[in-house]
């Protein structure tokens, strides 16, 4: 494992190996929508509702459940005795949820599983968003406007929020890199094109072409509104157990091979970031593919948090499907559409045009696509991959058909 010392401006962080300790047996989502009234953990109910049946399951024999602390209220522990109806005993944790406990959900898994304290545990993220969007509570913009970095050195400088952010690194990857509008519009197409082959995806009815995408207005530039992702109601939920277990479950097995981690030490200060045009998926995907005992050549779907266009584009490099800076010929050229692209990405749509779940929808498609049921199927995909993202941290999750 890298260190502080070895990486001046992050590190990968120390992961149990649960590599084969643990399988994701049901998936489900609640709907994706505009503003529809509805509260997060309403929507949280009806993703997990749909996951425990996925996997052929009654709510009693779920006797573990993991929530975030961030995004507004989530189901947790009393939430679901309450929309169940149940009051058995269950393992707890708040280290799940979405961004890149999405993809670490299964290493707080896999230690209850192992000591029994648990059989099947679920993992739920929920937002409502774009009900909320007039209160202008509970969403990423409110989190930084709170940071006191922020309101002294950056928003009085006009360094804020996100999209001003990531238009700013954008244009430095297009200064460092040769990296074109027109490479940027190729991942906002692709994604879109995915989202239109998904029935529950927002942006389903909506067809986006490059000559629409360079149309359209500049909100910070160099990007468009097609650069920046929804704002949606939304929620997804996945439930886990023991491959031994879920061999007798109603699913194909879906096994957890490999988990990375990677941190920044300048957190959601991207301004103070040495490598301005890096993740920390640096530092998460080599022990996540390390611990899988595969390589970037071995994927066949790729999943990622994408914020903004750069992000995806900077992943793609950072993950090691490209080397550094080479991501926009690779999506202009070899492409990523599920339709004859080298690497399919983001196959529902992404948080550009499926849903903004913060990731655990990507989850989700992973686990179909590997299943074989996902609406733009892969064919034979055996080996998927989410990476997780919040700007402090990067997190790889590494998914197999055995």
């Amino acid at each position: 494992m890298s260190s502080r010392a070895d990486e001046p401006w992050g590190y990968a962080e120390d992961v149990d190996d649960i590599g084969g300790q643990v399988a994701i047996v049901g998936v489900g989502e609640a709907e994706h929508s505009a503003a529809s009234g509805r509260t997060s953990r309403e929507i949280g109910a009806t993703a997990v509702q749909r996951a425990i049946a996925d996997a052929g399951l009654s709510p009693s024999e779920v006797d573990g459940i993991m929530w975030s602390g961030f995004g507004g209220e989530q189901l947790d522990v009393d939430a679901f005795h309450a929309h169940f109806g149940t009051s058995h005993d269950m393992w707890t944790s708040r280290r799940g949820g979405g961004t890149t406990m999405a993809a670490t959900a299964p290493i707080e898994a896999a230690r209850a599983l192992h000591e029994g304290r648990a059989k099947y545990i679920v993992n739920s993220f929920a937002v409502a968003w774009a009900t909320e969007r007039g209160q202008m509570v509970g969403g990423p913009g409110q989190f930084h406007a709170q940071q006191d970095f922020k309101q002294h050195l950056e928003v009085p400088f006009g360094w804020f929020p996100q999209p001003v952010y990531f238009a700013t690194i954008a244009r430095r990857h297009m200064h460092e890199f040769g990296t074109t509008q027109e490479q940027l519009g190729a991942i906002a197409v692709a994604f879109r094109r995915h989202a239109n082959l998904t029935p529950g995806a927002v942006m389903h009815d909506r067809p986006l072409t490059l000559e629409k995408y360079l149309a359209s207005p500049t909100i910070a530039a160099p990007f468009r509104k097609e650069d920046c992702c929804l704002i949606s109601d939304g929620g997804a939920a996945y439930v886990m157990t023991t491959p031994e277990r879920a061999r007798d479950l109603r699913q194909p097995v879906v096994e957890v091979a490999g988990v990375g981690i990677g941190t920044s030490h300048t957190g959601s200060n991207w301004a103070q970031q040495p490598a301005f045009t890096s993740t920390p998926q640096v530092f998460a995907a080599p022990g996540a593919f390390a611990m899988a005992g595969l390589t970037p050549a071995d994927v066949d779907v790729l999943t990622m948090y994408d914020p903004f266009t750069i992000v995806a584009l900077m992943q793609i490099e950072d993950i090691g499907f490209c080397p550094k800076g080479e991501a926009g010929p690779f999506v202009e050229e070899r492409g990523i559409s599920v339709e004859g692209g080298a690497l399919p990405t983001n196959t529902h749509g992404g948080m550009l045009s499926h849903s903004y779940v913060l990731g655990i929808a990507h989850v989700v498609e992973v686990v179909r696509q590997l299943r074989g049921e996902a609406a733009a199927q892969v064919e034979g995909a055996r080996v998927g991959i989410y990476g997780g993202y919040t700007g402090p941290q990067a997190a790889t999750l590494v998914l197999t058909k055995p």
